[in-house]
């Protein structure tokens, strides 16, 4: 796995197949890292197709380890929050020569692919959704409390971070409502022609996505693409909706 370093940071990265460029964003919230796509050997299958081998057939697939996880590492200070991650996929894309791409982001990717449209969107050719997290009505303090266990398990790996600079940084992610990268107000105006897959549990709450569908201009949707059973219209709605968009 290639590892591309700037100002300190060290981004562990995958390259797939070749054609049209998109940057992948894996579910797994802080631990946002490309082994998410594929189902494990051993395990239940995904819920969600293995894009890294699903679009390689026809595009060229980046699909990165986010700072912090996986096999990527970055230092942590109090202003680090969604830009900072943006700040990377672009230098990672910089680096690797891409000027325009499409995105396609599972759960703590979708507000990746949000971030990136409202910062960059004349880069941005189209954005996949796929499982959206947000602010669940009855679970507000789920991601800051994900976050405290994250942060709790990340210090006792590095000795090098302060706590002070780690709470600061998820309070710049997380004291947000919605889809916490973005508002509503960039939604409905958001220049990005997107596929929204809803979620439906507390992390990815169906109502979210939905709300998202609706802001977004233009946007496409398909509810019933969780599982198995549903594979195979997930990958046929995917893929045709990124080649009619393909420059």
């Amino acid at each position: 796995m290639p590892v591309f370093e700037r100002q300190g940071v060290s981004l562990a990265y995958d390259v797939y197949g070749r054609g049209y460029p998109i940057l992948l964003f894996a579910p797994g919230g802080m631990r946002s890292r490309s082994a998410m796509w594929p189902s494990p050997p051993t395990g239940p299958q995904r819920s969600w197709c293995d894009w890294t081998q699903v679009l390689a057939e026809s595009h060229q697939i980046v699909a990165m380890d986010q700072r912090n996880a996986g096999r990527s590492r970055a230092p942590i200070s109090p202003e680090d929050g969604w830009d900072t991650y943006a700040a990377d996929h672009l230098a990672l894309m910089d680096h690797l020569g891409y000027e325009r791409f499409h995105v396609l982001g599972g759960c703590i990717g979708s507000s990746f692919s949000l971030k990136l449209s409202q910062i960059a969107p004349a880069r941005i050719s189209a954005a996949v959704l796929q499982n959206p997290i947000g602010l669940h009505p009855d679970e507000p303090d789920y991601f800051p409390a994900a976050f405290a266990d994250w942060s709790q398990e990340l210090m006792s790996m590095r000795p090098d971070l302060d706590a002070n600079a780690v709470a600061a940084f998820g309070q710049n992610m997380w004291d947000h409502d919605f889809v916490f990268s973005v508002d509503r107000a960039f939604a409905r105006r958001c220049p990005t022609p997107s596929l929204v897959l809803p979620g439906n549990d507390i992390p990815h709450p169906r109502v979210i996505g939905l709300e998202l569908a609706d802001l977004i201009p233009g946007s496409e949707r398909l509810v019933d693409w969780k599982g198995p059973q549903h594979l195979a219209a997930q990958r046929q709605c995917v893929t045709t909706f990124l080649a009619r968009h393909t420059p």
